[in-house]
């Protein structure tokens, strides 16, 4: 955490993190131009320079098909967390692979052009009335310039200066994206395959992300948020049994005003503050509690739940809620106090923690 722009410094996960994906990068493309052309059978046999393309255009596709699965990943298994946390590094070099995908196809396909080769990407075909021949690289350019946005924007200067909601909100931009992306290999590349081996692939990984976004989505309202709302009282709202609560964590529930609460346990006693972090909206409900401090498990803030503000010197803060015990069952008042406003913690008698 800082109190500056950069709350989390480079640190030993993060070297490590960029490695492997870096990694990852180069053995795919070195899988891709010397391999699989003797794989797949080619003839007649392409050129390097169509081969360099398909191999960064190919890397780009699955980049951004991984990108994609590690959030839903993430909510239906906590070991996936680690993913999470340096996502936006795995955006940006995502971007980098689709420059250089877009630079082989401008320098091959455009360069003998009569009228100037960026001119011509557009105005080459322009039969947008038609679905065969539709001309697909208007769809590449937009998913270029959302990545291209997503990677400019992608540093902690712009989510404090656009605040985490409109950040959050801009960074969606990835699902349009990959969603032209799609449409670009289907209208493109795949029209012209010998082979169906990548046309399987990304059919593949198209349709595991829409699975697993729903399984996700599903679990969340099955698991995350069982009991929110179900036998109110007055205005309170019940979460669960105190007992189902562990020592140390917290339960999660979504109320029905829309926002999520996190209710913990420790050493005996209830607090509830916003599940949502101040810095990216991290899930806080997932962290663990270590004197008393929750550490966010994207980023690394952290926040005392009986107050919902950081450790001095740092200043974030987040809501907090008014709990309550009725008949062993942890109810919440769902009008949240204002961000960083003390509670006492709630006792817990022994036969409700039971």
């Amino acid at each position: 955490m800082s109190v500056k722009y950069i709350p989390v410094q480079w640190n030993k996960f993060k070297y490590l993190y960029d490695a492997v994906i870096l990694a990852g990068i180069m053995g795919f493309l070195w899988v891709f131009v010397t391999l699989t052309p003797g794989i797949l059978g080619y003839d007649p046999a392409i050129n390097p320079q169509i081969l360099n393309m398909r191999a960064f255009g190919a890397c780009a596709f699955f980049l951004m098909t991984f990108i994609l699965l590690i959030g839903p990943l993430a909510r239906l298994d906590a070991r996936f967390m680690p993913l999470l946390y340096n996502r936006r590094h795995m955006g940006v070099l995502t971007c980098f692979v689709a420059y250089s995908h877009a630079s082989f196809v401008i320098g091959w396909y455009f360069s003998f052009s009569p009228i100037d080769k960026y001119v011509a990407v557009l105005g080459t075909n322009t039969a947008y009335g038609q679905l065969l021949g539709f001309p697909f690289e208007s769809l590449g350019i937009f998913a270029l310039l959302c990545l291209t946005i997503l990677a400019a924007t992608s540093h902690d200067f712009w989510l404090k200066f656009l605040t985490p909601r409109i950040w959050k909100a801009l960074h969606y931009l990835i699902y349009p994206a990959y969603v032209a992306v799609v449409a670009h290999v289907g209208l493109g590349a795949l029209q012209n395959q010998q082979n169906q081996t990548f046309g399987i692939l990304v059919v593949l990984g198209a349709g595991s992300v829409v699975i697993l976004h729903l399984l996700a989505a599903r679990h969340e309202r099955t698991v995350s948020d069982p009991a929110a709302g179900a036998g109110a009282t007055e205005t309170w709202e019940r979460i669960c049994a105190a007992g189902d609560i562990e020592e140390g964590r917290a339960k999660v529930a979504r109320l029905a005003n829309g926002d999520r609460v996190a209710v913990f346990r420790h050493d005996g006693k209830l607090s509830a503050i916003a599940n949502a972090c101040a810095h990216q909206n991290g899930p806080l409900g997932e962290g663990r509690i270590l004197d008393c401090l929750v550490t966010c498990p994207w980023h690394g803030f952290q926040y005392d739940v009986t107050n919902g503000r950081s450790p001095a010197p740092f200043t974030e803060k987040v809501p907090t809620y008014n709990i309550r015990l009725n008949d062993g069952i942890v109810e919440v008042d769902p009008e949240a106090n204002p961000p960083g406003t003390p509670v006492e913690p709630l006792v817990i008698n022994a036969e409700a923690g039971r």
